[in-house]
């Protein structure tokens, strides 16, 4: 089955990556990868890094000819960051040496990993645990996620995400939203991430993302942060993904795991999701009917799962990014060496990273997705793999 492992830091030379258990002969291309790392890099609301961090991928092994191979796949990012200021990092994050001759920081950021995982490894010094947490490793998850992707986009399943909301401003309410991505989904869900992609908060409405941006800028000039809501669409899943039959199979539960995994989630809903439970069964549940051969649904409010499975209906994903623990304008908190209450200091950071967070999303979710596909149709070869699956059966 599909794993992978990331390594490094946000200010080291790079990150480094290794994916392994894609069948042999699944097209992928520097290019391909290349393309969901720009898109993870854009967006309104980011922050300075952005500006000169332009992640190109060096695919090390696994690949050969532009198709796998079936053998683990070696990657690496370069932190421009890093070569940037030589004077700086190298010195900071030097593997050798006592870091006697260093500054150390001591000031944790509330609502950041930095306190607790100085308690955690006992470090006199927050910056490992800065280096180690950044949402810069995302980098590497969504170069791994993109490979795993390819593989789906192979079988017919195609992933694409936007924005409901950031800060005050979204949608009202769910049925506005359908009206706006099911015309667009119908035709593949990588035709709701390039219209998204048109926006500069990759949000679908005009208007919404006009008063978006407007929401950005008023908390910029606050020296404030803001977090959002978003949705991700998966088309062209079968029926019978996942299973009911043990706890850690349900589909939903290991999709809702790689999420919160993520930097700076904390919430994830399949279809209606907390809204269901305001409502009475009959405007939560959907119809069965039988057409075209097929079994279907009227609606979609189950969000394409039921009973921890696939129904072949899109799956529908939210999640909730709360904001950056970094902002311009300071908030208390305490010294880990005086233990005196003093002002949070301020790194180079986003305002809003959710329109970038949408693509990150989009991609940890690939691998989830692959393997609940793999376990049910299996192949060690992209060929094999299509003998064995026919969508319209």
């Amino acid at each position: 089955m599909i794993r992978y492992l990331t390594s490094g830091e946000s200010h080291g030379p790079e990150l480094t990556g290794i994916i392994e258990g894609i069948p042999a002969g699944v097209p992928v291309s520097v290019d391909d990868i290349s393309l969901q790392l720009a898109r993870r890099q854009e967006g309104y609301g980011r922050g300075g890094r952005m500006a000169f961090e332009k992640d190109v991928p060096k695919i090390h092994s696994g690949i050969r000819f532009g198709l796998t191979s079936g053998g683990p796949i070696a990657m690496s990012l370069e932190n421009r960051a890093y070569i940037k200021d030589e004077a700086n990092w190298p010195v900071v994050m030097s593997i050798d040496g006592d870091g006697s001759d260093i500054e150390k920081i001591t000031v944790p950021r509330p609502g950041h990993a930095d306190l607790v995982g100085t308690q955690k490894y006992r470090f006199d010094d927050i910056r490992p645990v800065i280096e180690r947490s950044s949402a810069r490793e995302t980098g590497m998850r969504v170069a791994c996620g993109a490979i795993a992707r390819n593989l789906l986009k192979a079988v017919g399943i195609e992933i694409g995400g936007h924005v409901l909301r950031v800060g005050s401003v979204g949608y009202d309410n769910w049925n506005d939203i359908r009206a706006i991505v099911d015309p667009l989904s119908k035709s593949g869900a990588e035709n709701v991430f390039k219209n998204a992609d048109e926006s500069e908060v990759r949000c679908l409405d005009p208007k919404l993302s006009a008063a978006m941006v407007d929401e950005i800028k008023k908390r910029r000039k606050e020296g404030n942060s803001l977090g959002g809501v978003y949705e991700i669409i998966i088309t062209g899943v079968p029926a019978g993904l996942g299973s009911y039959v043990h706890w850690d199979r349900k589909l939903d539960g290991q999709l809702a795991h790689v999420i919160m995994g993520t930097q700076a989630m904390k919430g994830v809903e399949i279809g209606l999701g907390f809204e269901s439970g305001g409502l009475p069964g009959s405007e939560v549940h959907d119809e069965i009917i039988y057409r075209d051969e097929n079994f279907q649904r009227k609606t979609n409010r189950a969000g394409g799962i039921e009973g921890g499975m696939s129904n072949g209906m899109p799956i529908i994903i939210r999640g909730v990014m709360k904001p950056i623990p970094t902002m311009l304008h300071p908030i208390d908190t305490v010294d880990i060496n005086t233990k005196e209450v003093v002002d949070t200091r301020y790194e180079r950071s986003d305002v809003c990273a959710l329109p970038r967070a949408v693509v990150v999303i989009e991609n940890v979710i690939a691998p989830v997705i692959a393997n609940a596909f793999l376990e049910k149709f299996g192949g060690d070869s992209l060929d094999e793999i299509l003998e064995r699956y026919n969508p319209a059966s």
